[in-house]
């Protein structure tokens, strides 16, 4: 069963940084996408940022793409999302996610939820 484990929030002040991890296991395939999604109550999930498990190309969204960075150690098949200069609107449950592809968000050119069938539980950020 693919599983992921999101780790790593917290509450800060505005203009701190964060720095969230997903371990990911029992993945079945070579070649996969992974993403870090947000959501607060009442609201859509969000896409955040989306890379490929290979080549690692990224995608962002435009509200954290100049303060936020999606990297991944592979070997340890762990994604990581690095946010710097967080805002009170960061305040969010973060998500991990992954699947095979990315088809929706390189068309898109933000991640898209679509693309994503397996979901960690999540973390949450406050920011104040």
């Amino acid at each position: 069963d693919v599983q992921l484990v999101e780790s790593g929030g917290d509450s800060v002040q505005a203009g701190e940084s964060l720095r969230l991890s997903c371990a990911a296991s029992g993945f079945p395939y070579g070649r996969y996408c992974m993403g870090w999604f947000r959501q607060t109550p009442g609201n859509e999930r969000e896409g955040v940022a989306a890379m490929h498990r290979v080549g690692g190309r990224t995608y962002y969204a435009d509200s954290v793409k100049d303060r936020f960075v999606i990297s991944q150690d592979s070997g340890k098949n762990t994604l990581f999302l690095e946010m710097y200069r967080l805002k009170p609107e960061d305040t969010a449950m973060y998500y991990c996610a992954a699947d095979e592809g990315c088809g929706a968000t390189i068309g898109a050119g933000t991640p898209q939820s679509r693309d994503f069938r397996y979901w960690g539980q999540g973390t949450q950020v406050t920011v104040s």
